[in-house]
């Protein structure tokens, strides 16, 4: 373990950091030590990565001087902020600066910072098309971290940004295949016939070990990942196959998604309409077979849907 450089991972028993966690630890070559960073050390989650060899650390991304004690040592450190959960940009964002902060102080060599790309930059804010939230956001969620890459870059920390995209988990609740009164299967996406590239979860942090692999070299540079880049009718024929039935795929639109009884739909209909009307800028940068050279798991929707199948049949 002293010879080994160490990888501290905010969020380490969450769906990315966790994904990276495993990596780390499962590795045959065994070529980092987990750090494992989080709030609550006596979790079980926490307490199961303890039993697997990891070092456990409190840590909490909105004390910068704790989170750069955290740091001391280590090698290089994975960063990512649960927006879900902060529903807050401003709040995201200070956490983004107390770790590249921190991450500075600390001497990291390598850092990853888990974001996605500013959607202003190709829907300004004077475009009435989708509603402009908060005064100054388009999709905050993504905004917010596009906007939060320069904190790193500034502070001179030396940084790889991994721009995540959807989640195949979204098909287990939000998107599931639903029954219709006809009686057949059909998916609703407010995707139209765009390509939408999705992810395993298990994947990002797969692929952030990839990264971390290759030591220094990705430095600088921006991994847009995608485990497959599928429209809503192909991710409806993978259903079908999986499934054994027929799936069909009936496109939601923005208005419906914007009439959810949720906080967060106008939030989410503006992202769906981004992925759609900017394909080319979004699912057009994600190549899987590029995602694959890092990560050689990285698993397709299909063999993501197969491993999944009883979550569907139960």
């Amino acid at each position: 373990m002293i010879d080994k450089k160490i990888i501290a991972v905010v969020g380490a028993t969450g769906q990315q950091g966790g994904g990276l966690a495993r990596a780390i630890l499962d590795d045959p070559a065994g070529r980092f030590a987990l750090r494992a960073l989080t709030r609550r050390p006596d979790s079980d989650a926490a307490k199961a990565l303890a039993d697997r060899g990891a070092e456990v650390v409190a840590a909490d991304a909105d004390d910068e001087a704790g989170l750069t004690r955290a740091l001391q040592g280590a090698y290089g450190a994975y960063f990512v902020t649960a927006f879900w959960e902060l529903q807050s940009v401003e709040r995201e964002q200070a956490q983004a600066r107390a770790m590249a902060a921190a991450a500075k102080a600390a001497g990291l060599q390598h850092v990853i910072w888990s974001t996605l790309p500013d959607t202003r930059e190709h829907i300004p804010l004077h475009d009435d098309r989708v509603p402009t939230l908060h005064g100054k956001y388009k999709v905050p969620h993504f905004d917010g971290k596009g906007e939060a890459d320069s904190f790193f870059t500034d502070a001179g920390v030396p940084t790889t940004f991994l721009s995540t995209t959807f989640y195949f988990e979204a098909f287990l609740d939000l998107f599931r295949p639903a029954r219709g009164e006809d009686g057949t299967l059909a998916i609703n996406l407010p995707m139209g016939d765009r390509k939408l590239p999705g992810i395993a979860s298990e994947d990002i942090g797969r692929t952030a070990f990839g990264i971390f692999k290759r030591g220094t070299e990705l430095v600088g540079q921006t991994i847009n990942i995608s485990g497959e880049n599928l429209t809503g009718e192909e991710y409806a024929a993978a259903f079908s196959k999986e499934l054994g039935e027929p799936v069909l795929y009936r496109p939601a639109s923005l208005d419906v998604v914007r009439g959810w009884p949720s906080p967060i739909a106008d939030e989410a209909a503006n992202m769906f309409f981004f992925y759609a009307e900017h394909e080319d800028v979004f699912a057009g940068v994600r190549d899987p077979e590029k995602v694959r050279e890092l990560n050689p798991r990285l698993q397709d929707f299909a063999t993501w849907l197969a491993a999944n199948h009883d979550k569907f049949t139960s």
